[in-house]
């Protein structure tokens, strides 16, 4: 099974978990940068309101063909209770994502609120099929248990039906 690690990382907390991901389970990395970067600031100004309001984010790359793929992971941080607008521009920009099968995480300082949800819906609106999961707090991206959860998930959508 071909994977294709996806995710959009502000502080770097994202970023880590899709490495910790790929050494474990192999697979393309493709990390999706807003074209235009948000600082400290702006982050919780205009990139919070605008994943409030589940907006997308010029990213690059603008376009994921993911056809060459048998499994999709989806990661990003939570803002506002919601995927940053750079995860929601990753989901638009997915091509050839019908039939696969998609594992989703989020990294939250707390509560993850419709992010998941959300996610959830546009890639089923793209065809993906959802097999699973998971959220990781501030405290669980240190947590090796967690982590594995994470592999699990990944290894257990490998598996044929």
């Amino acid at each position: 099974m071909k994977i294709c690690i996806i995710y959009h990382s502000f502080s770097g907390i994202t970023k880590k978990l899709a490495e910790q991901l790929q050494s474990a389970c192999g697979g393309d990395l493709i990390e999706v940068v807003p074209q235009q970067k948000y600082n400290t600031l702006t982050a919780y100004t205009v990139g919070c309101m605008r994943a409030r309001n589940q907006e997308c984010d010029p990213i690059v790359p603008d376009v994921i063909d993911v056809s060459a793929y048998t499994l999709l992971v989806l990661g990003t941080p939570v803002w506002m209770y919601k995927p940053t607008p750079a995860a929601n521009a990753a989901v638009a920009a997915l091509r050839g994502c019908g039939g696969k099968k998609a594992v989703i995480f989020a990294t939250c300082g707390g509560k993850p609120g419709q992010t998941i949800p959300i996610l959830r819906n546009a890639l089923s609106e793209k065809g993906a099929l959802i097999t699973g999961d998971i959220v990781f707090t501030k405290h669980d991206v240190e947590d090796p248990a967690k982590i594995g959860e994470l592999i699990n998930l990944v290894d257990s959508a490998e598996k044929p039906e």
